[in-house]
């Protein structure tokens, strides 16, 4: 006959010790992420920003096109009327 096995007995001071390692862990991890929270915050404000330089610099450029424009009609009448004053 077999002689049954004892089982793993674990302490009571040690389960005290493995739980007070785990909560260390956990605030460990924890102030990981509110580092973290706070960078992604950082990032947020920094892409807004970047966001609102972006569009005030797409509003500036729209007259450009339209300057062109207006110079090349203006530049064609201005030789239709000397070809047509001679």
């Amino acid at each position: 006959m077999a002689t049954p096995d004892p089982g793993v007995y674990i302490s009571p001071a040690q389960m005290y010790q493995e739980v007070r390692g785990l909560a260390l862990a956990v605030g460990r991890i924890e102030s990981k992420i509110d580092g973290i929270l706070d960078e992604t915050k950082d990032i947020r404000a920094d892409l807004q920003d970047h966001e609102s330089r972006i569009r005030t610099l797409e509003r500036g450029r729209w007259p450009l096109p339209t300057i062109g424009v207006l110079a090349g009609v203006g530049g064609a009448v201005t030789g239709a009327l000397a070809l047509l004053a001679r």
